[in-house]
């Protein structure tokens, strides 16, 4: 048995460690939403006060990606370059924050985790619609498998929600396609500007568009809300949006994408604990079988997704 090399012990450990606490932190984000909401501040304004505080940071990391990362500058943006970026903050990160936000409104924590977390199996959707790449047996055996955990939630779920419950996670469903499209088409802008470089930008143009949203859609009255819903925002703006990032790219560089994945499944059973304890939401069996099944299949999809990706 080949032995490990001793740096590659304490790297692979802070890699791990990256990617949990990345998980746990980014699963923390439907928590102080909901906790948010119980102040009386409706999707639009709320997401517009995490955008506001997230803006500076971001900014902050596109400039560091930019001059710093590696020495020297990078490469000048072309007119296609913002283009892209404008697309992709459009998509990735403005219209899938707002419908999820938007829908965390109607439903649970828990459930609005195990719906996004159906995003790889969607990836797989529109690589076969977009590039016509196939998707074996398995892969679609495990969407199944996915898709019946989150409908197993979703109807104990609307028994008690009613209605709003289509509603919520109709939302939550369009946010996880919202930024399915993100990541199938932000390969190439990867490629050239480098991961780091494009979040920044990507994510500064969705934060304008979130304060250009309430501009346009809300009175300047609006922005007067509660103090603890600002210090959610800015606790969610911080330590669930930005620091998440950070943490989840420097996973990568150290565990590889599909590692670092497979380790992030940790989020949907952590949006399930933070919010039993936190949020007093329910907690049976449904939602245990239910997020057994999403989990399963999302690792199939996720373990044998590039195998066949290469074919």
């Amino acid at each position: 048995m080949p032995s490990i090399p001793a740096r590659a012990v304490p790297h692979l450990a802070t890699g791990l460690l990256l990617a949990g606490a990345g998980s746990i932190a980014f699963s923390g984000k439907a928590i102080i939403v909901k906790l948010a909401y119980r102040h009386g501040v409706d999707a639009v304004t709320l997401i517009m006060y995490r955008m506001l505080f997230a803006l500076p940071l971001f900014l902050a990391l596109a400039w560091w990606a930019t001059y710093r990362q590696g020495g020297g500058g990078k490469a000048a943006l072309t007119r296609q370059d913002w283009l892209g970026i404008l697309g992709l903050g459009f998509t990735g990160y403005y219209l899938a924050s707002f419908l999820d936000f938007w829908g965390l409104q109607y439903i649970s924590a828990s459930l609005e985790r195990l719906i996004l977390y159906l995003n790889p199996t969607l990836v797989l959707v529109l690589g076969w619609v977009v590039y016509k790449r196939r998707i074996t047996r398995l892969q679609a055996l495990a969407m199944a498998v996915s898709y019946a955990g989150v409908l197993l939630v979703f109807g104990h779920e609307a028994d008690f929600a009613g209605p709003n419950a289509v509603l919520g996670a109709a939302l939550v469903f369009g946010s996880a396609i919202s930024y399915a499209i993100y990541l199938v088409y932000s390969g190439e802008l990867v490629k050239r500007l480098g991961s780091m470089r494009l979040v920044g930008l990507a994510t500064s143009v969705a934060c304008v568009l979130c304060l250009l949203q309430f501009a346009l859609l809300r009175p300047l009255s609006a922005a007067v809300v509660a103090p603890e819903v600002i210090w959610l925002s800015v606790l969610n703006a911080t330590l669930c949006t930005f620091a998440p990032v950070i943490m989840v790219m420097m996973a990568i560089e150290r565990l590889g994408a599909g590692l670092a994945a497979q380790t992030g499944m940790i989020g949907p059973m952590s949006t399930i604990a933070m919010g039993v304890l936190i949020l007093d939401e329910p907690f049976n069996g449904w939602i245990v079988a239910g997020t057994v099944l999403v989990v399963s299949g999302v690792f199939l999809v996720t373990r044998f997704g590039s195998a066949s990706a290469a074919k």
